[in-house]
Formats: C-alpha cells, sequence, structure tokens
C-alpha cells in the first residue's frame, strides 16, 4: 500500500514537471511569435506601405500561424489530425481574445484601472486561456486504441 502511494507520488511529480516544462515552452512560443508577428507588421508598413490595419491583420497572421506550428511540434508533441486541431486552435484563440478583452473592460470600466495597466492585466488572461484550450482540448494527447 504504501509502495504504491510512493508511484502515485512520483507520477503526479513527472506529470506536474511535464506540464511546468510544457508551459515554459508555450511561453517561449508566444515571445517567439510576437517577434515575428510584430515584425511582420513593421514590415508590411515600411516596405510595402499597407495601413494600419492590413499590416496588423497580416502580422497577427503570421503569428497565429507561427505559434499553431511551434506549439503543435514543439510544445505539445501533437500527433493527431492536422485540420480539426487547426479550427480547435483558432476557436481557442478566440475564446481566449475574448477573455482577454472581457479583463480589459472589466478593469477599466469597474475598477477605474488605467487603460495601459488593463492592457497588460489582460495579457496573463489570454495566455492562461491559450494554454488551458492548447493543452486540454487543441493538442490533446492521441489515446492509444486498445
Amino acid at each position: 500500500m504504501k509502495r504504491d502511494l510512493d508511484l502515485r507520488g512520483a507520477t503526479k511529480m513527472k506529470t506536474d514537471k511535464i506540464l511546468s516544462f510544457q508551459f515554459i515552452r508555450f511561453l517561449i512560443v508566444g515571445v517567439a511569435n510576437t517577434l515575428v508577428g510584430l515584425s511582420v507588421i513593421y514590415a508590411a508598413k515600411y516596405f510595402f506601405h499597407a495601413g494600419d490595419v492590413v499590416a496588423n491583420a497580416i502580422g497577427y497572421g503570421v503569428g497565429i500561424c507561427v505559434s499553431f506550428f511551434l506549439n503543435s511540434r514543439w510544445t505539445f508533441a501533437y500527433e493527431g489530425a492536422v485540420l480539426p486541431a487547426v479550427a480547435k486552435f483558432l476557436l481557442g484563440t478566440a475564446v481566449a481574445y475574448g477573455a482577454n478583452l472581457l479583463a480589459v473592460v472589466v478593469a477599466i470600466d469597474h475598477f477605474g484601472l488605467n487603460s495601459y495597466l488593463a492592457q497588460a492585466m489582460g495579457m496573463p488572461v489570454y495566455t492562461v486561456t491559450a494554454y488551458v484550450a492548447s493543452r486540454y482540448i487543441v493538442f490533446r494527447p492521441v489515446q492509444a486504441v486498445k
């Protein structure tokens, strides 16, 4: 009985370590896709004289693609079907953005926070929501068929 508890404890520690490592990778991918997206926005504006809206849409589109590719391969080592994962990823991204926007609006309208501070406070809401969606819905490990 004691040995069973030790094994479960060891398994839980291993699972916690894996989740922690995945979250760190998720954060690294987030920084990378932000830098890539921002670079694309600036390049579109500078080299192609794109307007702000067009440059922003292109930059975010590229950033979302980078995020999907890196998270599916590197962060979560996903081996499932790609098209359903893309659809779930886009939905998860939209939900995370909605959660971010809600947090920002509530912080400004109900708590009177400065809008710059509210924007910064909304970022962790987006990150955690996107991670939970990615980990448990989008890139959930494929179950072995028995």
